[in-house]
């Protein structure tokens, strides 16, 4: 148990017999009343953001999660397989455990994931991925970079805005946290 002062963004707790991630803490100690923590924190599993004024005496349970480096190895449809780096034990998960991460996953992607209780909670992926470009709109000769991007399709299908130099079978970098194109690879 710690207290809800020592609460950090990224930390994860079990509150009312559910985990959250916190993802944004204010220590507020308004005037003549006493101090509160207000804390916005993300349900990990439905998803779904909240906000919840600790009370700055309150204990919360800090939830205690094993850490595993996995690699992602393919996809049948309906689960996605992972195979653990240190006993290469394959696991297999379906897309609500994975949410938006699905989009970054290419073969032989080593990424980082949370069990808590033997149960796998969330996938952390590496801050940048290289994709291939599969579908966009014809690169136009003598462009330079400039603000005006296009759409373009990658071989997840997730789909990005590119600068217009940007053709079709080209390597991109790819930011996970924010979802958008960095350079080219």
């Amino acid at each position: 148990m710690i207290s809800a002062t020592q609460l950090r963004p990224g930390m994860v707790i079990k509150f009312n017999n559910e985990l959250y991630s916190i993802f944004k803490t204010e220590h507020r100690t308004p005037g003549n009343l006493r101090g509160f923590v207000q804390a916005k924190m993300r349900n990990l599993r439905s998803g779904a953001m909240i906000e919840h004024r600790f009370a700055s005496e309150d204990r919360v349970e800090k939830a205690v999660l094993e850490e595993h480096e996995m690699e992602y190895l393919y996809d049948d449809g309906e689960y996605y397989y992972f195979m653990n780096s240190e006993n290469y034990e394959q696991m297999h998960f379906t897309k609500d455990i994975l949410g938006d991460a699905v989009n970054y996953l290419i073969p032989q992607l080593r990424v980082t994931v949370e069990f808590y209780e033997g149960k796998p909670i969330s996938v952390e992926l590496p801050p940048t991925v290289d994709l291939t470009v599969v579908e966009t709109e014809p690169g136009l000769k003598g462009a330079t970079v400039s603000n005006v991007g296009k759409p373009a399709k990658l071989e997840t299908g997730l789909v990005v805005q590119v600068p217009s130099f940007i053709n079709v079978g080209e390597k991109i970098r790819v930011n996970t946290a924010e979802g958008t194109y960095l350079e080219r690879a």
